[in-house]
């Protein structure tokens, strides 16, 4: 009766969710990855059966899209997951019929484990707490002496994937999105499916105390760095004039009650008019003045129920499927004009105290695209937070600029990177 029931399983695609599998292909992914690098080298046998644990206890993630005439929805997975070396560059598109139907993808390389995820499935908050539990899992069955009579409560949430735009927006908010175009990063590319990883390990202690003499958060000041960095090695020699609009993601859930573990995530657009704003302290005061404004509840508000109000659009909801793709794959390359870059901080990675031992450090990363040719990503854990650049551009002009700046103000920072683009030669660090 049990397996019946999950043959029958479906459910409907959140707000935010709709629109990726519309819009995503080989060039826009829409994945984003995160990494555990452990003090041990991986045993993929392991592996798999802590992968498989972590969905029996998780079944939202035990799914494959579908088709259906308005919309995609998702439908019971019985198959097995696919887990397997690294031999691809991070957050590449994720193709179901090559992954058993899956949305994410687990991988392994020496003691680094991957798992790759379509947003559609969820976003990086949830995507935390299942890959999380997938680490615990590894490391109790490595271990499984020291953690034999380990108990710990895994948080139920098969029951809480809810909608929540749809329970939280407020169909009178009126939206308040920028109207102008973004300045584009400039540069030749790479080749065509290559993805630069460049991971700068900042020291926490040190940062924060150079935020406080800003009285700044880490978000804030990095956002500032990044701008920074972009104005002086790209910006000034293409004499552009447009803005350089950074796009944050922002968790819904520290603004509204909810439990799901779909999408549920909206965005500010930090828009810096460089003509104005050449130094380095009067970024970081626009900026810290442009969260505060623009992460007011208010203003949160009437950016996710205009998004929702697209979503729900009586006209856009009655157009079938087939016909949607092509309208909305035009909407979502003219959208990423509005922003030069993302930069997404999901914050401190709590982990059991017993487990720490067995971790050096996470790693978060999101997937570049044509128009947003870089993108980064933050992710922190104990006395470190690691930044990081994925990149499609043939050189690491900013990223050696961000490097650079952080290590003249006593910062402590160290940089790796995947090997596309050798960072560490530059900086004469070999």
């Amino acid at each position: 009766m049990k397996k019946q029931r999950e043959k029958l399983y479906w459910r409907r695609l959140d707000n935010s969710a709709k629109i990726f599998p519309i819009s995503a292909g080989k060039k826009y992914s829409t994945v984003f990855r995160l990494s555990a690098v452990l003090n041990e080298n991986i045993n993929p046998v392991m592996l798999k059966k802590a992968v498989q644990k972590a969905l029996e206890q998780y079944k939202f993630f035990k799914v494959k899209l579908k088709d259906g005439f308005f919309w995609n929805y998702f439908e019971y997975n019985s198959k097995e997951p696919i887990i397997e070396k690294e031999r691809e560059y991070p957050c590449r598109y994720i193709e179901p019929q090559k992954n058993n139907g899956y949305l994410f993808k687990v991988t392994y390389f020496e003691k680094k484990v991957n798992i790759d995820i379509f947003h559609s499935l969820t976003d990086g908050n949830s995507g935390i707490t299942f890959f999380r539990e997938i680490i615990y899992n590894y490391i109790e069955l490595a271990h499984e002496e020291e953690f034999q009579e380990e108990l710990r409560l895994v948080k139920k949430i098969d029951s809480s994937a809810e909608d929540s735009y749809i329970k939280n927006y407020d169909k009178n908010a009126k939206g308040n999105a920028s109207t102008k175009k973004a300045y584009k990063l400039m540069g030749k590319k790479i080749k065509f499916g290559a993805v630069s990883a460049i991971h700068e390990f900042i020291n926490l202690e040190s940062l924060k105390k150079e935020c406080q003499k800003y009285d700044a958060t880490i978000t804030q000041y990095l956002t500032s760095v990044l701008i920074y960095s972009i104005y002086k090695a790209n910006y000034i020699k293409n004499k552009d004039t447009r803005p350089i609009k950074v796009c944050i993601p922002v968790n819904l859930k520290k603004y509204f009650p909810s439990n799901t573990i779909s999408n549920f995530f909206s965005y500010i657009t930090v828009e810096a008019k460089m003509e104005e704003l050449k130094k380095f302290d009067d970024i970081v005061e626009f900026v810290k003045k442009d969260f505060t404004k623009k992460l007011a509840e208010e203003e949160i508000q009437k950016t996710m129920s205009a998004n929702v109000k697209l979503g729900i659009n009586p006209i856009i909801k009655r157009i079938p499927l087939i016909l949607k793709k092509p309208i909305v794959r035009l909407s979502y390359l003219e959208i990423r004009k509005y922003t030069t870059t993302t930069f997404s901080n999901i914050g401190r990675i709590g982990i059991i105290g017993k487990y720490k031992k067995y971790i050096n450090s996470f790693l978060m990363l999101i997937a570049p695209e044509p128009v947003e040719k870089i993108k980064c990503s933050a992710c922190s854990f104990e006395n470190k937070i690691v930044f990081t650049f994925t990149s499609i551009l043939n050189n690491c002009e900013i990223e050696k600029y961000f490097y650079n700046f952080l290590k003249e103000r006593k910062i402590e920072v160290e940089i790796e990177s995947n090997g596309i683009l050798d960072i560490e030669e530059q900086l004469n660090l070999k």
